[in-house]
């Protein structure tokens, strides 16, 4: 293994857990790692900090979970929580299914749109956890699907992800009640600590 950076593959041999684990402790933002292409390079120090961390409060790494319980393990006789539902709502189809395929590994279930309209025909039929959109799209905008979003689900969580991002839009998001307002190109690392936030307000 490199004496800097590691890949997934490496800390999952490293650390002797499972991959699953390894996508919770970066979407957690345990540890942190930066997305290189298709895939994770992690420093090494970063993960050899962490595991010292664990170490501290017990000697055991169980596979797929953080030692400690810390990644929510299912108690004898209870069932695993159902994964969180998002919504990716962007015009793009390439960010639409980068968003998806970097999101589901994560054990999120993902879903997309390409404009307002699918998104709230979506958010009708099925419960969401979190709505993450960005603000140009075609017909209606991401601050007036917010709004109408908001009727449907009071309290929704949403996060915007914008390309074309103005003081005037951020100042009406944060009225909005938005609680992540992120500026592309940004780090998936700081999505998945936004997501995380978002999910726990």
């Amino acid at each position: 293994m490199d004496d800097t950076f590691l890949t997934t593959e490496d800390v999952t041999s490293y650390l002797q857990v499972n991959l699953r684990t390894v996508y919770r402790l970066i979407r957690t933002g345990r540890i942190p790692a930066v997305r290189v292409g298709r895939q994770w390079r992690f420093r090494r120090s970063d993960v050899d900090g962490w595991l010292e961390d664990r170490r501290s409060v017990t000697p055991e790494i169980r596979d797929g979970a953080a030692p400690g319980g810390e990644e929510g393990v299912a108690k004898a006789g209870q069932q695993p929580s159902a994964p969180k539902h998002l919504l990716v709502v962007d015009a793009d189809a390439g960010t639409r299914d980068s968003l998806s395929k970097v999101l589901q590994p994560a054990e999120y279930d993902v879903a997309a749109a390409s404009d307002g309209r699918r998104a709230l025909a979506h958010l009708e039929s099925r419960h969401c956890d979190l709505l993450i959109t960005e603000l140009k799209l075609p017909g209606m905008d991401g601050l007036a699907l917010v709004r109408e979003a908001r009727l449907l689900a009071p309290g929704l969580p949403v996060v915007v992800v914008t390309g074309c991002s103005t003081e005037a839009s951020a100042i009406e998001a944060i009225n909005l009640g938005v609680i992540g307002y992120m500026i592309k190109p940004f780090r998936m690392s700081g999505l998945f600590s936004v997501i995380e936030k978002a999910l726990r307000s």
